[in-house]
C-alpha cells in the first residue's frame, strides 16, 4: 500500500495514553497502535527507504533502568531512515538528523575540523543553506566555555563549543497529517538536511570501535 498519512486515531491512541500510560491501557488499544500508527510508518518508509537509505522503527518500550519516571511506554514513535530521524506524536510530525552525541574520538575530529580552514568555513555555508529551509541547526551539550585546546576569541567558537551537531524541524498536527503532505515534508526535509550529513561524515565519521 502507498503512504497516504496518519489517521486521526493515531494522534488520538497517543493522547490516551499520555492520559493512562499503562499496560492496560496499551493492550486494549495494541490494535490502532499496529494499523494506524505502525502502517503508515511503514509505509512511508518503504517509499523513502530507495533514495534515503535503511530503515529502523523503534521499540515503544521505554528504558526505565536508570529513570525515576518508571512509565513503561514512550509516547511518540521514532523511526530512523538513513541518517535521519522521524517522529510522530500527539504534537504532531518532526524530523532530525546529524550527529546527537559524539564519541570522544568523533568530538576531537569534529573540533579539528571546525576550527580549520576550509573545512569551518564550509560547514558554516552548509549550515547557513540549511537554514534557509526554515530548518533549525543547533547543537547538543553545547560548553559555556571553550574547550580545552582552542581560543575563546575563535571566529566559529559557537561550533566549537557544540558536543553534538543536528538539524530539526518539527510540523504540528493538523489536517494535513492525514494526507500525503506528511511525505512530502519528510522527503523535503531529508534533501535540505543532506549537506549537513555529507559533511559530518566527511569530517567526523563513525565513531571507533
Amino acid at each position: 500500500m502507498s503512504f497516504n498519512g496518519w489517521p486521526a486515531e493515531a494522534l488520538d491512541f497517543y493522547e490516551g495514553l499520555e492520559a493512562d500510560n499503562s499496560k492496560a491501557y496499551w493492550t486494549a488499544h495494541k490494535a490502532v497502535y499496529d494499523e494506524m500508527v505502525v502502517g503508515p510508518m511503514h509505509e512511508l518508509l518503504e517509499e523513502l527507504a530507495p533514495e534515503f537509505g535503511e530503515a529502523k522503527i523503534f521499540r515503544p518500550y521505554r528504558d526505565l533502568r536508570f529513570s525515576k519516571d518508571k512509565t513503561p511506554y514512550k509516547t511518540h514513535m521514532g523511526a530512523m531512515i538513513g541518517d535521519g530521524y522521524i517522529q510522530l506524536s500527539v504534537n504532531g510530525l518532526a524530523a532530525g538528523s546529524g550527529m546527537y552525541q559524539m564519541a570522544p574520538d568523533q568530538l576531537d575530529r569534529f573540533r579539528r575540523a571546525v576550527a580549520s580552514d576550509p573545512a569551518g568555513q564550509e560547514l558554516e555555508r552548509v549550515i547557513g543553506e540549511v537554514e534557509r529551509h526554515e530548518i533549525s541547526v543547533h547543537g547538543h551539550e553545547v560548553l559555556k566555555t571553550a574547550p580545552r585546546g582552542y581560543p575563546a576569541d575563535h571566529p566559529r567558537i559557537g561550533l566549537l563549543r557544540c558536543k553534538g551537531l543536528v538539524a530539526w524541524k518539527e510540523w504540528p498536527a493538523g489536517p494535513w497529517l492525514g494526507t500525503a503532505a506528511a511525505r512530502r515534508h519528510v522527503a523535503g526535509f531529508l534533501s535540505a538536511s543532506r549537506p549537513l550529513g555529507d559533511w559530518l561524515e566527511r569530517h567526523v565519521g563513525r565513531p571507533e570501535p
